[in-house]
């Protein structure tokens, strides 16, 4: 069976495994103060544009996503987001467990705009009974989007001019980054997150690495004790070495971005390839997640070879299914996928 059900599905870049290899027989500090983690984050500064940031290395996405939300909010504040955000529909109640309400506004193809958080945030700013309702506080985007559609320069600055005007927190969710930032469509850099958001994350964990997320805090108000709420909800790696390792390979000298890139062009061949067959996208995505709208009987076909993710029941006859590739699909897994697709 040839997977295309996830980007996760590899352990890790060869470059990575071989840097863990040579740093085996190695000791160093612990909980991320080590001259890796200071390595790492050094490479990374260099496309922020800026080292008025702090960074954090942390395990998992999901990881990041609550603490970084629990430290930021207190108790009565809530949290904008799409309602088809990860943190909305995947994480299982994992914001809510810190003790925050979720606003799940309407989305178009993964992303909400400016003017419905502002309408959103001037419900509460106009509100003659503010102590009876949660205080929006915290606006969650995914770049890409759960269905791999990117933001616009243009876009997040306006989201950015509303979070500012209201007095909210702007938090890209970058679990996927690499693929986002890769795509044609892109016109955002780095630099350009950290100057337009108040945190974000770099994902590894899709894009390449074994494990982890870097934390990227451009807002000084959410520095301070950062590492503590990380320790308080298990996110303070002992052996952190391990993950400066990973996000020094990484970005280095550039493989970050080349081999996400290399995902995204594998994905629109497949895209291609169903299109030439008349089978179109359920939504348009230029990044390494591809959503195609297919008749029952050809998704039954395909998944005796391939393993791919059902994501809706569009009708009686046809589904929404994802095909995600990732930093360690092959070109052979892709053209043998392309060839079985020309013969349905």
């Amino acid at each position: 069976m040839i997977r295309f059900n996830n980007d996760y599905n590899r352990s890790a870049h060869p470059d990575i495994i071989q840097a863990l290899e040579n740093t085996n027989s190695e000791s160093y500090g612990g909980y991320g103060i080590d001259t890796w983690c200071e390595s790492a984050c050094a490479e990374i500064k260099k496309y922020l544009g800026s080292n008025n940031c702090d960074i954090h290395f942390l395990v998992g996405a999901t990881q990041a996503n609550y603490t970084i939300i629990a430290s930021a909010l207190r108790p009565f504040e809530s949290i904008i987001c799409a309602d088809s955000g990860h943190i909305n529909v995947h994480e299982t109640g994992a914001v809510e467990n810190t003790g925050h309400k979720i606003t799940a506004l309407t989305a178009k193809d993964g992303k909400i705009t400016a003017s419905q958080i502002a309408a959103q945030a001037e419900l509460f700013s106009q509100s003659k009974i503010k102590e009876h309702i949660t205080e929006p506080k915290l606006v969650y985007i995914s770049f890409p989007t759960e269905y791999g559609t990117i933001y616009k320069k243009q876009e997040l600055k306006e989201i950015s001019d509303v979070c500012k005007k209201y007095g909210m927190y702007l938090f890209a969710d970058g679990a996927r980054l690499g693929y986002g930032l890769g795509s044609d469509e892109c016109d955002l850099t780095l630099s350009d997150l950290a100057s337009l958001t108040d945190v974000f994350y770099i994902g590894g964990t899709k894009c390449g690495a074994l494990f982890g997320e870097a934390v990227i805090i451009t807002n000084n108000e959410l520095k301070k004790n950062f590492r503590s709420y990380m320790k308080q909800n298990g996110a303070l790696l002992a052996k952190g070495w391990l993950l400066g390792i990973q996000f020094y390979t990484l970005f280095k000298n550039g493989l970050y971005f080349d081999i996400t890139k290399k995902a995204d062009a594998l994905a629109l061949q497949i895209k291609k390839a169903f299109a030439e067959k008349g089978i179109q996208p359920y939504i348009d995505s230029s990044t390494n997640q591809q959503f195609m709208v297919l008749p029952n009987s050809l998704t039954e076909k395909l998944s005796k070879k391939y393993i791919f993710e059902f994501e809706a029941k569009i009708d009686e006859e046809n589904s929404c299914v994802r095909f995600c590739t990732s930093w360690g699909t092959s070109e052979s897994d892709v053209n043998t996928l392309i060839d079985d697709i020309h013969k349905l």
